[in-house]
């Protein structure tokens, strides 16, 4: 499943990268809507881009990929029920402090993440796959829980994978990371007007 299919422009790709794109695209628009079955399409998607990535040698997206299958199963049981009386949760903002902790724990993982893929991976690229791989775990965490800044993080993430998987050769990934972020912008729109009503 690792042979190359030709696209548009000279890009190839492999039949493991277009289905991860198909089900990740399905996953992002699940998600705009609040639908649950998103997080089955993010297990499916995770799975297979966790192969993808190992191939590109992107060790942080990898791992990250087992760590979105686990946050997957955990976020469907958020959006489906929360507690003793079954109420599902809401989209909410974060408060003040909440952010200063989400900004703390995003630069804190970067370095840790960082120093692991330098000193004990043949990664050419650390620096931003520990730091992209830190903020999409913030990210997803923060959709697990229908926080609506989540949305703000997947753009600023987006936005620089889209470079991160140009360089890296990953044609079709970039573009959905592109992709992503239009769907990213579309789902804070979306979810900012839930928060004012």
């Amino acid at each position: 499943m690792n042979q190359s299919l030709p696209l548009a422009w000279g890009w190839v790709t492999s039949p493991l990268e277009l289905s991860s794109f198909i089900l990740s695209i399905i996953t992002v628009a699940l998600n705009i809507k609040q639908i649950h079955w998103a997080w089955l399409f993010s297990i499916l998607s995770s799975a297979l881009y966790c192969l993808v990535f190992f191939d590109a040698k992107l060790y942080g997206d990898s791992g990250l990929q087992i760590v979105f299958i686990l946050v997957s199963i955990w976020g469907w049981t958020q959006w489906v029920w929360r507690g003793e009386n079954q109420q599902t949760i809401s989209v909410t903002r974060l408060r003040a402090p909440e952010r200063i902790i989400a900004v703390l724990a995003w630069c804190g993982i970067f370095v840790l993440l960082y120093f692991f893929l330098k000193l004990f991976t043949d990664t050419d690229v650390p620096m931003a796959d520990g730091f992209l791989t830190a903020g999409s775990l913030l990210g997803q965490l923060l959709l697990s829980r229908k926080k609506l800044e989540n949305w703000y993080v997947w753009i600023l993430v987006d936005v620089l994978y889209v470079g991160l998987y140009l360089y890296k050769g990953l044609m079709l990934t970039a573009l959905l990371y592109a992709i992503f972020v239009v769907m990213a912008i579309a789902g804070a729109r979306a979810w900012s007007a839930l928060c004012r009503k």
